[in-house]
Order: structure tokens, then C-alpha cells, then sequence
């Protein structure tokens, strides 16, 4: 099931945004959005009937003076966004993940994941956990991992909870696009290689997060991150020069209804920049690429709550638009 977008005065901040669009029995194309709830069909404006918007960002320097002048010419057909399905707007190449990125999150989470053995009071270990991030902060060591593409799914698609889920969380994010090839870039520099930024809810399977059975080599993400759909992406790609400072956003998740994160990106241990620059140390990062930032305070672990069959997610980051997804028990779609 795919929900369309609703009706809004202004989408997203700026006037324009990156989206893959289909019509409800075509293939999926590249569309410039505007802020109205417009959309341009860029395969028609390139000439490219294969345009994708990973090629759009694979020429992203050259290509942005043009899609600013689209944004801006009135004389051009196009249609309405509520008459398409709107898709993840990018099938990146590479997807970086970022774990205990924000300090209250964290927290929680070295609390809620308690050692069976570990009687300890909780204020003991809440005290712990601070110590522990204002140690990360001074050494300047982001934890950042690998996902994967095929995890990813459209902003309004349901999500398929796995049998084998025991506890599926959700973990709303600010996504970073990259927009040129980055490779050992200083922070300092780094905000020239970011494209835009969209909206991940990087889905996380908490009883699968720690080998039990090898507690010498510790996360085992592939499982509980990767599975089919794991990974809600979009709706738009708003470009950088339409994000005033990133690292002062609102992440909201609202479950059924009632909100569970309320955060802003200014409670980041580690910012934009030097998630980007960090990765891009070890990492060759492509157009395309997702470098996602942490999720903030509020998940289900915290709240004892965790995803289960016909729950609706609701996500939105400041200037970003929107994400609803649907929680669908496998074998019940």
C-alpha cells in the first residue's frame, strides 16, 4: 500500500526539491518539485528517457544552475504531486549509518539494553553512559557503519515487520545526499560535497542488535538493520542551499498519532560536516550516497513500546516534508 502526499502550502523549504515519481501504472522518472506540490518530468526537460536522479546527482555542480532556472519557469507543464506515487527519491550506490550520535538517545540506550547480571540502579548507569559520550566527543570518533540499499523504501510505503523481529524499533534520522565524489575531506570543507538532505527511518531490530552467542565481536547490524524495507527513505531531496544551518533541525516521529521523538540536531554529539568528513576518511563517497546522522531521544526501547501489525509511523524533519509508513506483519500485506 503507497499513501500520497497531502496538499500543503509549501512542501519543503526552498522552491524546489528532487523526487522519483511514477504515474500509478508507469515507470518510475526524476521529477524537479516545487514547493507548490508541482512536478516536472526531467527526462522530458534532459532529453534522457533513462534519467535517473542518481545521474542528476552524478552531475550535480553542473546540473543545479539548470534546475533552478526549471524551478523558477512557470511556462512549463507539469503535475500536480498528489497524482503520483512517490518512491524513495534516490537508489543510492553506498548507505552510511551512524550510531549514538545523540547524547539523551544514547543514554536511553545504555540503559535499556541492561546486562541480565547488571543490578546496578539506573541513575548509576545513566551516569555511566554520560561519561561515556563526553569521552567520544573529546576523543572526536563518530561510530559509523555500513546498510544497505536494498533495505530502502518509499516515504509512504507500509513496512513488512519480519517473523524473526522480536522487537522492531523505529529510528527517524537526517539523512545526508552526497553530491560529488568525497574522499578524505576535511570538515572544514565538507558542506561542498553535500547535495541536499532528505528523511531515514533507519529501522532497527533490537534482540538481533548484540551476538549473545559471540560477544567478542559485538553488533551484528546486517540482521537487525537490513531487512526489506528496513529503511524508509524521502519523500524529497531539498537542496543544501535550502537548509539553513542542518544542525539546528527538528526530528519528530509521531506514532499512531502520538509523538515519541521530538528532538532537534543541535543535541548531535558529532554535526553534518564531520559525519560527512569522518566517513569519507576510510570511504571513497559517491553522488548518491547516504550518510545518515543518528537518530535522536524517544524510541521504542525507551518507551517499552516497540512496532507491531497496523501501527503508522509519521516522520518529519524541519524544511523536509513528511514520511507516514504503515507497520504490516509478515505475511499479512
Amino acid at each position: 500500500m503507497s499513501v500520497k502526499p497531502e496538499p500543503a502550502s509549501a512542501l519543503f523549504a526552498g522552491p524546489f526539491a528532487l523526487a522519483t515519481l511514477s504515474t500509478p501504472d508507469g515507470p518510475e522518472f526524476p521529477a524537479l518539485v516545487t514547493a507548490d506540490g508541482q512536478a516536472l518530468d526531467l527526462r522530458d526537460t534532459f532529453g534522457d528517457d533513462r534519467l535517473t536522479v542518481l545521474d542528476v546527482l552524478d552531475r550535480w555542480d553542473t546540473v543545479l544552475p539548470r534546475l533552478r532556472a526549471l524551478a523558477s519557469d512557470t511556462g512549463l507543464a507539469r503535475t500536480p504531486v498528489t497524482d503520483l506515487r512517490v518512491h524513495a527519491p534516490v537508489a543510492p550506490r553506498q548507505v552510511f549509518q551512524s550510531g549514538a550520535n545523540y547524547r539523551q538517545h544514547v543514554i536511553d540506550l545504555h540503559v535499556a539494553h541492561r546486562a541480565p547480571d547488571d543490578d546496578r540502579p539506573e541513575s548509576e548507569r545513566r551516569a555511566e553512559a554520560a561519561e561515556i559520550m563526553d569521552r567520544r566527543a573529546a576523543e572526536d570518533l563518530p561510530y559509523v557503519f555500513i546498510g544497505l540499499p536494498s533495505a530502502i523504501t518509499g516515504p509512504y510505503d507500509d513496512v513488512v515487520l519480519p517473523g524473526w523481529a522480536e522487537q522492531p524499533d523505529w529510528e527517524l534520522e537526517l539523512a545526508v545526499v552526497i553530491g560529488k565524489p568525497a574522499y578524505q575531506v576535511p570538515v572544514e570543507d565538507a558542506a561542498e560535497y553535500i547535495a541536499g538532505y532528505t528523511i531515514a527511518n533507519d529501522l532497527t531490530d533490537r534482540a538481533t542488535v548484540f551476538r549473545r552467542d559471540m560477544k567478542a565481536i559485538g553488533t551484528d547490524w546486517l540482521r537487525s538493520k537490513n531487512a526489506p524495507g528496513f529503511t524508509p527513505l524521502g519523500p524529497w531531496i531539498v537542496p543544501a542551499e535550502s537548509i539553513a544551518n542542518p544542525d539546528d533541525l527538528r526530528v519528530t516521529l509521531k506514532l499512531n498519532g502520538e509523538t515519541m521523538q521530538d528532538e532537534s540536531t543541535k543535541d548531535m554529539i558529532f554535526k553534518v560536516a564531520r559525519m560527512v568528513s569522518y566517513a569519507s576518511q576510510t570511504a571513497r563517497l559517491l553522488p548518491g550516497d547516504l550518510v545518515l546522522t543518528g537518530s535522536p531521544a524517544g524510541n521504542g526501547m525507551h518507551w517499552g513500546r516497540l512496532l507491531r501489525d497496523g501501527d503508522v509511523m509519521e516522520g518529519t524533519v524541519t524544511g523536509l516534508g513528511r514520511q507516514r509508513t504503515r507497520c504490516v506483519a509478515e505475511g499479512s500485506a
